[in-house]
């Protein structure tokens, strides 16, 4: 099952975790009273750049006749509407850009280019998804409720199918999240999302090819593989943060007595990173530090990559396990999880307790404890923290 025990599943003391809670809360002080110029200036950026890549690419399709402007103008739309939606719309729904007090780049003003609302994706999302972070039953985020892809949620029949539903969700993953969120309010947003499907769609498959004239087919396929571009990218950034190997799920006994530094080791513990440079990092949202995020969804993202060169080293420091690793590998890990857990339990290898996908503080309770548990305590001691837990346990099963 998930885990019940965070403090217990971590291998780390009271006094750490309220100390790591402290170090952490430094560190989001330091961001804040830095904000200034620099970071205004890469917001501003940030949008004139994707509205110029947005109108350039449509210009471009306009204008070409042969397949090579087409091609050239579907990838430069798919790129604009992926930074629309991550870099841009999301954070500034996150409210990351709020300190400043322009209209334009305000969490209570921005309508993202997208089917959903913004205003219902903040509530599943910015309320539900990052308060109560893969917490099975709370965490609606948790497979999308779609999936299965943790041993904590029952196996049903239709499961067999979600290697499909996969690709499926991956193709559409705009209309995927717009319903989504309309579930989590319990239908009271069909008006106001079949609103703003009814006129994204008008946008992207009725005016632009309208305005083509003959040629609207082409527009009309161009916007269709632009589209399909950003919602594979999407999905795929966002999966790769939340179902690698090592991005634990938890429990609501768990959740019922957290504090506020145990709710930043559930955001470390419970979501993953993947290596990117800095052009993979903007094209994702900078959600390459989906661990940076969680920790501090309403900083600016473009400090993530500092955070997390002093995250990293906390880690180290409390020894735990810092989850990342390349594109490739992370998504492997998730789709592995998709594929198996398709399956019934009956057919499946390791237990709830200790699988890649699900593990708990159940997996060290058959281990001596020496050498184990936090000898945090002392002062003189090093700390043997979840890190050196799972190393040693991997090191016994041989």
């Amino acid at each position: 099952m998930a885990i019940t025990n965070i403090d217990e599943y971590a291998h780390l003391s009271r006094d750490d975790i309220e100390a790591l809670g402290v170090e952490l809360t430094t560190i989001r002080r330091d961001v804040e009273d830095s904000r200034g110029r620099r970071d205004a200036r890469y917001i501003r950026r940030t949008i004139a750049f994707q509205r110029a890549l947005d109108a350039s690419s449509r210009l471009l399709l306009a204008l070409s006749r042969g397949r090579i402007g087409w091609v050239l103008g579907v990838a430069g739309l798919g790129v604009a509407k992926s930074i629309e939606n991550m870099e841009i719309g999301h954070n500034v729904s996150h409210g990351q850009w709020d300190w400043m007090n322009d209209p334009e780049v305000h969490s209570t003003t921005w309508e993202w280019d997208m089917a959903g609302t913004s205003t219902q994706w903040k509530y599943a999302h910015n309320f539900v998804h990052h308060r109560y972070t893969n917490v099975v039953g709370m965490d609606e985020d948790v497979g999308f409720g779609v999936m299965r892809v943790t041993r904590d949620q029952r196996w049903r029949p239709r499961h067999l199918l979600q290697p499909i539903q996969n690709l499926v969700l991956a193709a559409t993953f705009e209309w995927g999240v717009a319903v989504h969120d309309v579930d989590i309010h319990q239908r009271s947003g069909v008006r106001a999302v079949a609103v703003k499907i009814a006129r994204q769609s008008a946008k992207d498959y009725v005016l632009f090819p309208a305005l083509s004239g003959r040629r609207w087919r082409r527009t009309l396929a161009a916007d269709a593989t632009a589209n399909l571009l950003r919602n594979v990218w999407a999905y795929l950034v966002i999966f790769c943060g939340h179902f690698p190997d090592g991005a634990e799920k938890f429990t609501l006994e768990e959740l019922e007595r957290e504090t506020s530094s145990e709710w930043y080791l559930r955001q470390m513990l419970g979501t993953a990173n993947f290596r990117a440079g800095p052009v993979l990092a903007f094209l994702s949202g900078n959600l390459c530090y989906q661990i940076e995020h969680h920790l501090f969804p309403d900083l600016p993202s473009n400090r993530y990559a500092e955070i997390a060169a002093r995250v990293r080293p906390l880690c180290e420091k409390y020894d735990l396990p810092y989850t990342t690793g390349p594109l490739a590998r992370q998504y492997w890990q998730t789709f592995r999880t998709i594929l198996k857990l398709a399956l019934p339990d009956c057919l499946l290898v390791a237990t709830a307790d200790d699988a890649p996908e699900t593990a708990s503080e159940s997996k060290f309770r058959a281990q001596s404890r020496a050498g184990v548990r936090s000898a945090s305590s002392s002062a003189e001691s090093r700390r043997c923290g979840l890190r050196t837990a799972l190393r040693n346990r991997s090191t016994s099963s041989w």
